[in-house]
């Protein structure tokens, strides 16, 4: 069994040694460390030729090339440099718990390997000196963990660094558009539901940190007040979800879905273009919703009464 963990860094020298540190101290030792270096500025590059330097089984990929791709062209080039059975996505800040690799894997060996499998977990939430915000990332984001393609098609539950995929989620993720993809992690996880397995393993894996450099994060209160003083940026971030998630979506039905699974695509991602009863009796036959009451209740209303929707379009959303 080949087993790779890809790892996207970016000046990522105050953490990255913490992180490397926990992949060492994994109770299942038989993996890959693939590195790819997305420019950084700092010592980032020389970390890594440090470990690379120690341990075989940590390579920077990149050695000679500093071009910046961006999060996920990053994470798709180290997953298509090499075949594997099974994938471990990771961040360059976060620090996994011991047996992390040893969990998801024992999980995985009960599915078949020619069917799509995301295999994700919890994950705890700290801060830059590790102290716990949250023991449940899950629980305090979303409610409750997705398993299924209805759940995932409007809202991903799946943390990157927690995520593990095979050999089959990653030959699907072939010669797909990148620019329709909202983040890696969920267009995987649609992947896994749509054609095989979204599995959520109810602990935590990893301890995710957070400081000011988060690419992507988690929801803070400052970050929701930030919004809510700014209701038109708040309605035009909510169409442009909506609007990404749908030709995210898309994107599913070049993959030979099952006749069940590729109605329920097609429903949404054409939702917007139908009369205002088809919309409401799809949202109905399908079930299409939020995680949260609060926020079904938005999406339901935008999507019946379209509010807003002409003006995002000629205005796009800006931060």
């Amino acid at each position: 069994m080949k087993v790779n963990i890809l790892m996207s860094t970016y000046n990522g020298e105050r953490f990255l040694t913490d992180q490397i540190d926990s992949i060492l101290a994994q109770t299942f030792t038989d993996w890959r460390l693939l590195i790819r270096d997305d420019g950084s500025q700092d010592r980032t590059r020389a970390i890594i030729a440090d470990y690379a330097s120690r341990d075989e089984r940590i390579s920077l990929i990149n050695q000679d090339q500093t071009e910046n791709l961006g999060v996920i062209k990053n994470f798709y080039t180290l997953l298509k440099h090499e075949v594997a059975d099974y994938y471990f996505f990771c961040d360059q800040d976060d620090i996994w718990v011991p047996e992390k690799l040893e969990i998801c894997l024992r999980e995985a060996q009960l599915y078949d390997t020619n069917q799509p499998l995301l295999v994700y977990t919890d994950l705890k939430v700290v801060d830059q000196d590790l102290k716990i915000q949250h023991d449940s990332m899950i629980r305090t984001q979303s409610g409750h963990a997705n398993t299924s393609l209805l759940q995932e098609l409007t809202e991903n539950t799946v943390t990157g660094g927690t995520a593990m995929i095979n050999q089959a989620t990653a030959q699907a993720w072939q010669n797909q558009p990148l620019d329709k993809i909202i983040m890696h992690d969920w267009f995987l996880a649609l992947i896994a539901a749509a054609k095989g397995n979204l599995i959520y393993l109810d602990q935590a894996t990893e301890l995710y940190r957070q400081h000011e450099s988060n690419v992507v994060g988690a929801r803070t209160l400052s970050k929701r007040i930030k919004n809510w003083i700014r209701p038109h940026k708040l309605l035009a971030k909510y169409w442009w979800l909506i609007d990404a998630s749908q030709k995210q979506a898309e994107l599913l039905l070049d993959l030979d879905l099952p006749q069940e699974e590729q109605q329920l695509v097609r429903a949404y991602v054409t939702l917007l273009d139908q009369s205002w009863s088809v919309r409401l009796r799809a949202l109905k036959k399908y079930g299409f919703a939020k995680n949260r009451p609060f926020h079904t209740l938005v999406f339901k209303t935008l999507i019946i009464t379209k509010i807003g929707y002409s003006h995002y379009q000629k205005k796009g959303y800006q931060t």
